[in-house]
């Protein structure tokens, strides 16, 4: 499994590739052309010659669906799929996005759990499965605790990468409880690009990454990621790698979870 998360301002765009496959998570553009052009640059090199299985969104505000970068993903990487949390936020962004994808005609999965023994998705690829943690019906009520949070494993290796959208802490203090080793992973994405209330000691002790990505814009307004969220990170990981100061973060994982770090 190899694991790009690229340079897309403050906003979050993933590709994760196996061997003839790869999906998409989110799909941010930002307002820079130059970074759009590296984005659809590196779609080109990464994608090109694999089936493109899907095309998930954590979300529905536009840094995590963003209509421009679903358009240019539908138009040029068209997936099988689109799989994205149940709830429905009445904005203008998701209005728009939500007619792309019905234009589309891609079959879609909208996922809310409301029995945990089906929060598997086994058919979707020859290559990888995924296992939903997130969201549940009482998370509704929040654009960001509703955000779709789902383990990924490569069938060959095992390798694993937890999308974590931008759940926060409130909402990890309930999944941790309910599922808690379950979510052991090799990669993180680190939730809501590194906020201070993204994640918690017993999210990382549930997880327990090698890595942790994180989609952060530089000089953000935010100041993502915040610093004690890094020094969380760093109590577990091994490498915390960033957008706003690594450029894109590659991740390969190989079998029996190592894994090779590359970035620029």
């Amino acid at each position: 499994m190899e694991i790009i998360t690229l340079n897309a301002g403050q906003g979050q765009f993933v590709i994760v590739k196996g061997t003839k496959e790869a999906f998409i998570v989110d799909t941010h553009y930002p307002e820079s052309d130059e970074t759009i052009a590296d984005i659809e640059g590196a779609l080109k090199t990464y994608i090109s010659g694999l089936t493109v299985t899907g095309l998930i969104f954590t979300g529905f505000d536009a840094d995590h669906l963003h209509k421009r970068g679903l358009e240019f993903v539908l138009d040029n990487y068209p997936p099988n799929w689109i799989m994205y949390p149940k709830y429905f936020h009445d904005t203008d962004n998701a209005k728009e996005c939500f007619k792309v994808i019905k234009g589309s005609g891609k079959p879609t999965h909208s996922v809310l759990l409301t029995n945990n023994k089906h929060r598997f998705f086994c058919k979707l690829s020859d290559e990888f499965y995924f296992e939903v943690f997130s969201p549940h019906v009482a998370d509704r009520g929040s654009s960001n605790n509703c955000s779709l949070v789902a383990k990924v494993v490569e069938r060959s290796t095992d390798a694993s990468y937890l999308i974590t959208g931008d759940t926060e802490e409130e909402r990890w203090n309930t999944i941790t409880k309910e599922f808690g080793s379950a979510m052991d992973c090799h990669v993180m994405a680190a939730p809501h690009h590194g906020s201070k209330t993204g994640a918690t000691k017993d999210l990382m002790a549930s997880t327990n990454p090698h890595t942790v990505l994180i989609s952060a814009g530089v000089n953000n307004q935010y100041g993502h990621p915040d610093t004690e969220a890094i020094k969380l990170f760093n109590s577990v990981a091994n490498s915390v790698l960033a957008t706003n100061k690594n450029g894109h973060s590659f991740q390969t994982i190989a079998g029996g979870g190592k894994v090779n770090n590359y970035y620029f």
